[in-house]
């Protein structure tokens, strides 16, 4: 849909909470900043009393932004926190926007969501304003004035408005089929399906071999097969089915992956990393980068090629350029400063960033890095631990005014360099200085433990965070957010640090995660350490309406990761993936870092940046099929202060170095485990350890950082991929839970002999006998055997008022309980006993949802001489059928949700 440009928009006051004196709505309709009488501002305190402003566009429109005007100098009653709500009618209002302005006299433009979960636009017609708080305490909150921009053409907005209709209709009858074919009203969802979507209609004396909107044909079909006719051979061949058609493809990413790692440099590679000869004091060319932490890498895709520059060895920072050809597996030296014969070269630096432009066509592609530059004494990788205090054994850093000599004559000892080195093209092989200190120029000043990312379409640089660095180690100073424009050479602030006045807004943090996400011009910030505490929030920054959007405030509790610090982030913007390498963590108040070994990674999926997504661990290596004792592979040490890039084409993830504790605990850690296997434990390299999976005991190992011994940096350099299920795996667990449904039907339905034979050949063929939690499952399944009646001995009060959706993601029904015979015909004078003994009639609604599941009038014809499944019987496959649309792509398989789950029945009637 090609939009037409965005106007001004003319509005009308439609109503307000009441006003302090003079100062009424009207006066926000015109732009006076000299006036102080040109406002409005409310009778009460924003936090005591809800206040709120109703505005009425013109007419019908697509509201884009919304503009603030203010005062011309600051003022303690401007608006701080403010929500924005908009609507067809009053009474009906979604919220658009939560945020804050800042108190300056500069007005401040919002871009406002004016689409849908499902990217559909929206039209609107009124727009509410309500003010949370005022930047002074104690002060009415007043708003100067409000513009708005958006869309007025009106046959393009009327084309809107008539697709928002449609599209709302569509998803309230995806909802009530849901709910008319899980209560077996099949005659009602087939006369919906007939009448709303005729042309989908195929056949109106068989409602199952239709077409509908609601979900893929296929799957009708399937439900044919599986709930109505327990004809399972057909159901598995439809599943099949689904595979081949490619309906499964998006699901598979929802299930929890392996990691595969792969180590790429030999450990043969470990010898001499830098002779130096004594008398021409010129280096020696090594095989490998020497171990370190603190680096950084970028990648260039097209070449498969890694480069690497500087680091913290444990003594000094490291100035050595180096590039991985991943292709071939080799390291090679590129330069130092020692050997640049006299060209311009970064000096020693460590906890400094690099990124990779690929779009600087035609004759360059450059490699930028900015960031800490410090002399080897006042390296930022040498400052204390988190929460230790600085000490005089070498691990702190020195005193201000005792820096190591400047590298260049321009250079200071806080200067914050930013150079950039060419890869191709007439300067291929140079380094450029950029800038002598990016502070001066508007930038960011000298910071370590900053993130960067680069926008190559746009040609836009952003760096966010850190610990500022200008000599003085007694307080903390914390960097904000920066852009810079590679076309015109120019650094612009976004976001000063700690800006509070703003809502929400980002703690400043350092040794944090940012993501780009290119499409939405969306930044994802997370984690890090501010002061003495680990962070593990989350938000997104989106750039073009300076907007911020709180994702978690603790992901922790939401399924993610313990709060840490120095752990690495990736995105797969095809996948909407952000892969995590956590690195320090950090227990109670007064504890020391830690660092996990059970697994410390993790990926967040997410449908859209600006609405939480779903954390999900990555498991270390699994079995391998029919092999059902633990094994052990290689897998790298947990560590910090490491590096990552991803390579988005061949989804693998690279890791280089880093930092895994004290050598002692190290080697302890390496060498506890499970599995009783002492040699192989100690006859693993340095930087490897071994996973013996279903080790109950690794889950409490972990690696201690701080106390006394030498810490054990790392050049070891691995690659990622993760082992997801294919379609085959998907279809043979769905068949497995096909399969577990036809033998519980025939323990109930045949005998035991029959059962039992099925249960040993065509389930256990189907099941992954190495998973321990199929395994266990499998086995239980005998306890069916014992339990016969089970399908009728369902607690009526539990099960059948919650429906199938409250079992949703079990395989096995519920255990037999004395309940109501679902199969008898249930008349008024049945009963059941009270809490106090006394014999009470059931209640008419329990009566009505038995009766929803009873056979429908249409099934006779649908299914011929078939007979129907028992209410008790049509629920269960119910079930069965809901848990295989787990593996189904969401946008051909009926609503996750039920439709009882969006309507609050309690809250009807009362104002919201």
């Amino acid at each position: 849909m090609e939009f037409p440009p965005t106007v001004p928009i003319t509005y009308s006051i439609a109503g307000c909470s009441e006003h302090s004196g003079k100062y009424v709505a009207e006066n926000i309709r015109v732009d006076k900043p000299l006036d102080q009488s040109s406002r409005w501002s409310g009778a009460y305190q924003a936090g005591n009393v809800k206040q709120w402003m109703l505005l009425k566009t013109e007419e019908l429109c697509v509201l884009k932004s919304v503009t603030f005007g203010k005062f011309h100098r600051a003022h303690p009653c401007n608006m701080k926190e403010f929500k924005l709500l908009v609507g067809l009618t009053e009474s009906n209002m979604t919220e658009v926007l939560h945020a804050g302005l800042k108190n300056d006299s500069v007005p401040e433009t919002f871009l406002i969501r004016y689409t849908n979960s499902d990217a559909v636009p929206f039209p609107t017609r009124y727009l509410k304003i309500v003010p949370l708080s005022a930047h002074g305490q104690s002060f009415h909150t007043s708003i100067w004035y409000v513009s708005l921009s958006g869309i007025v053409d009106q046959p393009f907005v009327e084309q809107v408005h008539l697709r928002h209709e449609e599209h709302q209709e569509t998803v309230i009858l995806r909802y009530i089929l849901k709910h008319l074919r899980q209560r077996r009203l099949l005659t009602p969802y087939q006369e919906i399906i007939s009448r709303a979507f005729p042309e989908t209609s195929s056949s109106a004396s068989s409602p199952y071999l239709s077409t509908n909107p609601f979900e893929h044909p296929t799957l009708t079909q399937l439900h044919k097969s599986l709930v109505l006719q327990g004809d399972y051979p057909v159901a598995e061949t439809l599943l099949s089915s689904c595979a081949s058609q490619g309906l499964l493809s998006e699901a598979i990413l929802q299930f929890q992956p392996s990691a595969e790692w792969s180590r790429i440099d030999s450990d043969a590679l470990k010898e001499e990393f830098m002779q130096t000869d004594e008398v021409n004091e010129h280096p020696t060319p090594r095989i490998k980068p020497s171990p370190r932490g603190g680096h950084a890498m970028c990648l260039d895709r097209a070449n498969g090629l890694i480069y690497m520059f500087g680091g913290w060895d444990g003594r000094k920072s490291l100035d050595d350029f180096w590039v991985m050809n991943v292709r071939e597996r080799q390291w090679r030296l590129i330069s130092t400063s020692r050997n640049s014969s006299g060209d311009i070269h970064p000096g020693p630096r460590a906890c400094h960033k690099m990124v990779f432009d690929d779009n600087t066509a035609p004759h360059t592609t450059i490699t930028t890095t900015a960031a800490s530059r410090l002399s080897e004494g006042a390296s930022p990788a040498s400052l204390p631990l988190p929460g230790s205090p600085p000490s005089g054994n070498g691990s702190s850093p020195p005193p201000a005014g005792n820096p190591s000599p400047a590298i260049y004559p321009w250079s200071t000892p806080w200067s914050a360099e930013f150079f950039r080195y060419h890869t191709r093209g007439g300067q291929s092989g140079k380094w450029e200085l950029i800038s002598r200190n990016t502070s001066a120029e508007h930038g960011p000043p000298l910071i370590f433990d900053h993130q960067m990312v680069i926008d190559t379409t746009s040609q836009m640089i952003y760096v966010y965070g850190g610990r500022v660095v200008d000599g003085d180690w007694e307080s903390i100073k914390y960097s904000g957010l920066y852009s810079y424009d590679i076309k015109t050479g120019r650094w612009k602030m976004l976001n000063s640090p700690d800006n509070s006045s703003t809502h929400p807004f980002i703690p400043s943090r350092f040794g944090h995660s940012m993501v780009l996400e290119p499409s939405t011009q969306t930044l994802f910030i997370f984690a890090g350490q501010r002061d003495d505490g680990y962070l593990s929030d989350m938000y997104t920054y989106h750039i073009p309406s300076n907007t911020v959007t709180e994702l978690f405030s603790n992901f922790t509790t939401a399924g993610g990761p313990d709060a840490c610090f120095t752990q690495r982030a990736l995105i797969d913007t095809d996948l909407r993936e952000i892969y995590v390498l956590c690195g320090l963590t950090k227990g109670p108040p007064g504890a020391l870092s830690v660092l996990e070994k059970d697994s410390p990674y993790w990926i967040y999926r997410y449908k859209r940046p600006d609405q939480p997504g779903k954390w999900t661990k990555i498991l270390s290596l699994s079995s391998p099929p029919n092999k059902p004792e633990p094994t052990v592979g290689p897998a790298p040490l947990p560590r910090y202060a490491h590096q990552a890039v991803y390579d988005n084409e061949t989804k693998t993830i690279y890791m280089h170095g880093g930092n895994a504790g004290l050598e002692k605990d190290t080697e302890d850690v390496v060498r506890s485990g499970g599995d009783g296997d002492d040699d192989s434990r100690q006859s693993a390299p340095p930087a490897t350890r071994d996973i013996g999976v279903g080790t109950d005991a690794r889950r409490e190992e972990r690696h201690v950082v701080g106390g006394d011994g030498e810490e054990n940096r790392l050049d070891d350099f691995w690659s990622l991929r993760l082992k997801r299920p294919d379609s085959i795996d998907i279809v043979r667990r769905g068949k497995y839970i096909i399969r577990q449904q036809r033998f519980r039907e025939l323990c109930e339905d045949d005998v035991p002999v029959k059962a039992l034979s099925y249960l040993k050949t065509e389930v256990s063929a189907v099941v992954n006998h190495s998973d321990p939690d199929e395994g266990s499952l499998f086995r239980s399944l005998l306890s069916h055997l014992l339990t016969p009646s089970f399908a009728k001995q369902h607690d009526a009060s539990s099960s059948l008022a919650s429906g199938p959706s409250a079992a949703k993601g079990r395989s096995r029904p519920d255990t037999p309980s004395n309940g109501i015979d679902e199969d008898a015909t249930m008349t008024d004078s049945d009963a059941e006993p009270s809490s106090s003994g006394v014999t009470t009639p059931i209640s008419s609604s329990v009566l009505l949802t038995l009766r929803l599941f009873e056979e429908d009038p249409s099934e006779t014809r649908a299914q011929g001489e078939v007979p129907p499944p028992s209410a008790a019987r049509y629920r269960q496959r119910t079930q069965v059928f809901e848990e295989l649309l787990q593996f189904v792509n969401e946008d051909v398989r009926q609503p996750d949700r039920d439709l009882l789950e969006l309507i609050n029945i309690d809250q009807m009637g009362q104002e919201i």
